[in-house]
């Protein structure tokens, strides 16, 4: 399969028309259908675009192989895997979640507290 026909299929498969494609990739209707027919180049930036619309990395999308990606369960994985996956984020959702522990952590430490100096009352 080529990278033009992995585009269509993952596009029907998602139920998007080519138009709502387009306009998220900035091109016209036109280019964009001469993008799924092998008659005009993708740039870089209209393949990371839209990867981002399709939820799919470029290169799950160059390399389809007809079966969209499975949802990812992070608590399943591994403490290792768990950070990686974390670090493939956006920047702003790293912080997120990197606060989100931190009060986590936080939360623990007081509750740790308190019970051990209410225990030796």
């Amino acid at each position: 399969m080529s990278l033009h026909d992995n585009i269509k299929n993952i596009r029907e498969e998602q139920n998007l028309k080519q138009i709502e494609v387009a306009n998220h990739i900035n091109v016209d209707k036109s280019a964009y259908s001469k993008i799924e027919k092998g008659g005009r180049a993708l740039t870089v930036d209209e393949l990371q675009k839209m990867a981002q619309l399709f939820n799919m990395s470029t290169d799950q999308i160059i390399n389809y192989d007809g079966k969209m990606p499975k949802e990812v369960v992070i608590e399943d994985k591994t403490a290792v895997e768990q950070m990686r996956l974390i670090q493939q984020l956006e920047d702003e959702d790293k912080q997120t979640i990197f606060k989100l522990i931190d009060k986590m952590l936080t939360n623990k430490k007081f509750k740790d507290f308190f019970a051990k100096n209410v225990a030796a009352l």
